[in-house]
């Protein structure tokens, strides 16, 4: 905030027209012609000299002496005015400054483009004097005459530090119609929606900032948040680790133990393998008062991976004369894991096919978990595409499109 004000006193001072060392017929180029009675034309005199020595709240005393010279012109008027209002802004007397450059914009002396750029100086001086009612009234005023994305950041901001609530989600939205919110304006948007108990609007922001501001930070809200919502599978846990993992969010060794023993449940041992080794490659795992139990998680994983691998074969006839259609698409993904891409992939679109699931929608969520695993980006992305439900499956295929375009940073 503080940079806003300071660029536009700075615009403001630009807009008056001179710097402290410059004489004042440089005020107004326009209206210096005219002729100046030694009753106003020395006082302003003496008010630049003061300015140009550093002494504004002087200059201000010697321009105040003129407020009592009867008869000014209109030209002698603006040029008092136009020199009290650099020095009043670079005094910080926002007060008098605000009066000064509310006159020049009423004046009619000033031109189209000088009115924008003293007008958007009097919102820098509202804001400095934390007169933000007054500073948001000129703000729309602008906002009436030209889209100015900036203007409106600025009108956002006065309205989160007033409170605001209602005025600043309806700017929001109405921003968000016109195209994508930034960072913090997403984040000013969550906050409202965390204040007012919006749980399921806040979990929408948080998935728009995951999306588009991919950080470490916006993906643990996320995953943490939609495991909340009402109706959440359980047994959709497994992809929420495997939505970590792709994010690079696992950290701590617990977390690489539950992943890999999740995994092991689900009968893909080929990737608990991976999860193991990623931890130990992390240094999270093989150290500390836990690397024993580490070490045995590691060799049932091995052990479990060897014995699927060798009964393969067996499992799929078994399971293909049950007419298992959940455990066949389970299956498909494992050998996917182990490296049997075709071989993996053709057994859990031919049971998806079957129509024959117990959960359809979580068999197309791990069909898209493995074509991103054997690195088939488009097609993962039009399989989670296809994924519905309310139990948290929908949500997942979501997060798994965004983690495919932008992965956590």
């Amino acid at each position: 905030m503080s940079k806003f004000r300071l660029a536009h006193l700075g615009l403001a001072l630009a807009a008056l027209g001179f710097t402290a060392a410059a004489p004042v017929v440089g005020l107004a180029p326009a209206y210096a012609a005219e002729t100046l009675r030694a009753e106003v034309g020395k006082p302003l005199q003496q008010a630049q000299q003061q300015m140009k020595a550093g002494k504004n709240k002087e200059a201000l005393a010697t321009l105040r002496s003129l407020d009592k010279v009867s008869g000014k012109t209109p030209n002698e008027t603006y040029l008092i005015e136009r020199t009290r209002a650099g020095a009043a802004s670079a005094a910080g007397d926002y007060d008098t400054a605000a009066k000064s450059f509310e006159y020049l914009i009423d004046s009619g002396k000033l031109s189209a483009a000088e009115k924008s750029q003293f007008s958007e100086g009097l919102i820098g001086i509202y804001m400095r004097a934390g007169d933000l009612n007054k500073a948001n009234a000129a703000i729309q005023r602008q906002l009436k005459e030209r889209n100015d994305p900036k203007l409106r950041a600025y009108l956002m901001q006065n309205y989160y530090k007033q409170g605001n609530v209602a005025a600043l989600e309806a700017e929001l939205r109405n921003a968000e119609k016109s195209g994508r919110l930034s960072e913090d304006e997403l984040g000013m948007l969550a906050n409202i929606q965390l204040k007012k108990g919006d749980k399921v609007g806040y979990v929408g922001t948080i998935e728009k900032l995951a999306a588009n501001y991919p950080k470490a930070q916006y993906w643990t809200d996320l995953l943490n948040r939609v495991q909340g919502k009402p109706g959440f599978a359980g047994r959709l846990q497994t992809d929420v680790y495997r939505l970590k993992l792709a994010n690079n969010l696992l950290k701590k060794p617990s977390e690489y133990m539950e992943m890999a023993q999740l995994v092991l449940q689900a009968k893909a041992p080929a990737e608990a393998v991976k999860v193991i080794d990623k931890g130990y490659k992390a240094g999270a795992l093989g150290t500390g008062p836990e690397a024993e139990r580490h070490k045995r998680l590691k060799d049932l994983a091995d052990k479990s991976l060897s014995e699927q691998t060798t009964n393969a074969a067996a499992t799929e006839a078994e399971l293909t004369k049950l007419g298992d259609n959940d455990a066949l698409v389970s299956l498909g993904y494992a050998l996917v894991q182990a490296g049997q891409t075709d071989k993996g992939l053709k057994m859990m679109e031919n049971a998806i096919k079957s129509g024959k699931l117990k959960y359809p929608e979580d068999a197309k969520l791990h069909l898209g978990e493995a074509y991103a695993a054997a690195g088939k980006k488009q097609q993962a992305i039009n399989t989670f595409k296809t994924v519905g439900g309310k139990d948290g499956a929908a949500d997942l295929a979501r997060y798994f499109i965004m983690a495919i375009n932008k992965p956590a940073a």
